[in-house]
């Protein structure tokens, strides 16, 4: 083996050879891959070069595999702090400036404590000191409207958004499948 086996996760495709999630990215362990091509649960559809085997059996190790059952995706995204951050792009939406998750909390633009409740159209991903900056003041009172109000996401708009944040690892064999913003060679 030229690379290590921890290092070939496979990239999961649903049935329509789209990933199952874009961020987090569907990958599935080696192990869970190998497994589930045993259970003929999954299709096979690139490989990569290392191989492990029994002893009476050689296998390359699947790089990309199709479910060969389709998983229907939600067609309402879930209310997660996480998917808040994501729908507002990992962005404070009161000063503009991108931070990592750990940095970013959300805030509810009518507060609760003036009957603001905490759903999809009332919280916006906001920075520790804006967020301290507003307290539990309304955006007029403070001169701090939120860049983009809070809405509900799609499925398809987080999905969307997830793209825009590729993990650090993208083999060769996945490119095809997650249509990253890649320049494209005119032929």
């Amino acid at each position: 083996m030229t690379v290590e086996t921890h290092a070939c996760p496979a990239l999961v495709l649903n049935a329509d050879f789209r990933p199952l999630s874009y961020f987090p990215l569907s990958l599935w362990p080696w192990q869970e891959a190998v497994k589930a091509v045993f259970l003929d649960r999954v299709s096979i559809v690139s490989v990569y070069e290392t191989e492990v085997h029994s002893p009476s059996r050689r296998m390359r190790l699947p790089s990309v595999i199709a479910l060969k059952d389709y998983i229907p995706t939600e067609r309402t995204a879930a209310f997660t702090r996480f998917n808040v951050f994501l729908r507002d792009r990992f962005t404070c939406q009161y000063c503009g400036q991108p931070s990592p998750s750990h940095d970013l909390t959300f805030d509810h633009v009518v507060p609760r404590s003036r009957g603001g409740r905490t759903t999809w159209e009332n919280v916006v991903a906001a920075c520790g000191p804006c967020n301290l900056r507003k307290a539990n003041r309304l955006p007029r009172e403070c001169s701090m409207a939120p860049r983009r109000g809070a809405w509900r996401p799609t499925t398809w708009q987080l999905q969307e958004n997830g793209r825009g944040f590729p993990p650090n690892f993208l083999h060769d064999s996945w490119r095809d499948f997650l249509y990253w913003d890649v320049v494209l060679e005119p032929y």
